[in-house]
């Protein structure tokens, strides 16, 4: 593993709320300890959605290069932008800031994100359905990330608000009426189980949040997770999630959050430094921290 260096040179973070959970330091510093960039990656927890303005303004003035965005603040952070990706607009969120000479672009990598690392299971996937657990930020890039890359014959979002879900499912059918989204809850366990692709796009299953059904998006024994389907979890912290664990022991493929994780990093780091990040080094050393069971990020 690369060595430490004393933090230096261009400042890039991770602004959410509640993250210091996250791997994306490790990730970050990790990927330009190993090119030797003058960048280092830290983390802006903000503890209200109103507070999000001004600390991108004190940014901007600040010089700070960039930022990913998280849970909750993917889409608070829109309006904040100068410039907006297609992607950030088509997903209506932001994932990746760049601060261009005091510009902010907001982009969306989360696309390339769920993407990547399903291209390989392409074949299980194309005109088939598939199911989303959410819909927020994450969803969107899940959405946008399928019809363009994957084919899914329809989308099935699994939501709680069903309510604010016929809202979304009407805004998604207008813009890109060809591949079906529909709604249902996260209870029609039938309509779950008809999907050969299955993706949580949402925070349950995170270490330390509760949610009930021993904190996995589905309870046991519904017969909506089997074999034949694949199952790709956003969240990665645990590694072997709730979700990942029941689908495995069902026979699905299973898809765990770290290659996202790993895949959306990759884009963004590209965008900041102009370098390609040593991908496959980076995730020798993320595994071998997780496996150690270490804390440092």
């Amino acid at each position: 593993m690369p060595e430490r260096r004393t933090p230096a040179g261009k400042i890039l973070g991770l602004i959410g709320r509640n993250v210091d959970y996250s791997y994306s330091p490790f990730i970050h510093n990790t990927a330009a300890e190993m090119l030797r960039l003058p960048f280092y990656y830290t983390i802006f927890n903000i503890a209200a959605e109103e507070l999000v303005p001004t600390a991108l303004e004190g940014a901007r003035a600040l010089g700070i290069a960039g930022f990913n965005v998280t849970i909750p603040y993917k889409r608070t952070v829109v309006a904040c932008m100068d410039e907006l990706s297609p992607e950030a607009v088509a997903t209506g969120a932001v994932n990746t800031i760049v601060n261009r000479n005091g510009r902010l672009e907001g982009h969306n990598t989360d696309i390339a994100g769920v993407s990547d690392p399903l291209l390989r299971y392409i074949d299980d996937i194309k005109r088939k359905p598939a199911g989303i657990f959410g819909n927020g930020g994450a969803a969107m890039a899940a959405v946008e990330a399928l019809r363009r890359f994957l084919e899914p014959s329809d989308i099935r979002m699994f939501v709680r608000d069903r309510v604010r879900g016929k809202k979304l499912e009407t805004r998604l059918n207008a813009g890109n009426p060809g591949v079906p989204v529909s709604v249902h809850s996260t209870d029609d366990f039938t309509a779950l189980g008809e999907c050969s692709l299955v993706i949580n796009a949402t925070p349950v299953g995170t270490l330390g949040v509760t949610a009930g059904f021993d904190n996995c998006i589905l309870p046991e024994g519904t017969g909506a997770i089997h074999g034949g389907q694949v199952v790709f979890d956003m969240v990665y912290n645990p590694k072997d999630t709730p979700l990942l664990n029941m689908a495995r022991k069902n026979g699905a493929v299973t898809v765990p959050g770290i290659e996202m994780l790993l895949a959306q990093a990759a884009k963004s780091f590209a965008l900041w430094t102009g370098n390609a990040m040593p991908l496959q080094h980076v995730r020798k050393y993320l595994l071998e921290l997780l496996e150690s069971g270490e804390t440092e990020r």
